[in-house]
């Protein structure tokens, strides 16, 4: 277990629905390693998001264990999942989720205002963090001013500016055009290569190809844990569309 960032252990999740209960995770394991591409897959209703939620300290789990960075987070209470959400955990979302009125820096910066640093080092931190995305030239737009692309990377940056051990993509490209999805994997892609251990939550195949390795989930069991041996690179579609373009 101590060469896993994530060891999964009979996780299940039920829900009481009045007088009926969900099982909506029913005993997975699995591990993931340091440095893994990962793509997790499902229909509606498989379990993925269920999964999502529970790898993210955003549920807490019916039965098993979710040991995260060699800690047992399965046990924690709601303030102590939080601080670890905060500390190890980069999260990236379809909808974005930035704040309209400020600007990219300083979404970037927000969460560093938890952890006691100061202003210059938030500042600097958060300059580093858009530069390493490509957006240096961004840094004080608003999200108004700034495409669909360049907000997915801005929200990118605000996951990485803490060092989490994990980040975690729930359907990243789904607000996206294709041309702009695969300019984000390849942006995924590279922050892998640096070492970033990445979980992507998707319903796309087209997304999931950009992976090391997919978990497909069905009817909340894990049904197939596949190595991708043959993974699309982001770069050499980008590449190819350049060269056919007049």
């Amino acid at each position: 277990m101590s060469d896993s960032i994530i060891q999964v252990q009979n996780l299940g999740r039920n829900y009481n629905m009045g007088a009926h209960v969900v099982h909506a995770l029913r005993g997975v394991d699995f591990s993931l390693g340091q440095g893994e591409f990962v793509a997790i897959m499902g229909p509606s209703g498989s379990g993925k998001s269920t999964c999502m939620h529970l790898l993210g300290c955003l549920d807490t789990p019916s039965q098993g264990h979710y040991f995260l960075d060699g800690h047992d987070v399965s046990v924690l209470d709601r303030d102590a999942l939080a601080d670890i959400r905060n500390a190890k955990i980069g999260f990236v979302f379809q909808s974005f989720n930035l704040m309209s009125r400020a600007s990219a820096l300083k979404n970037v910066e927000m969460p560093l205002m938890y952890g006691g640093t100061t202003r210059a080092d938030r500042s600097a931190r958060a300059i580093q963090a858009l530069e390493d995305v490509g957006l240096a030239d961004r840094t004080h737009h608003l999200p108004t001013q700034l495409s669909g692309g360049q907000m997915q990377r801005v929200a990118i940056a605000r996951a990485m500016v803490n060092d989490p051990v994990l980040l975690l993509a729930d359907e990243p490209t789904g607000a996206l055009d294709s041309q702009t999805s695969i300019e984000i994997m390849a942006l995924f892609q590279k922050l892998n290569d640096a070492g970033i251990t990445i979980v992507v939550v998707t319903h796309e195949q087209e997304v999931a190809q950009f992976a090391k390795r997919v978990l497909r989930f069905r009817d909340g069991l894990l049904i197939e844990d596949e190595v991708l041996t043959d993974r699309v690179l982001a770069t050499d579609l980008l590449q190819q569309q350049k060269e056919v373009m007049p």
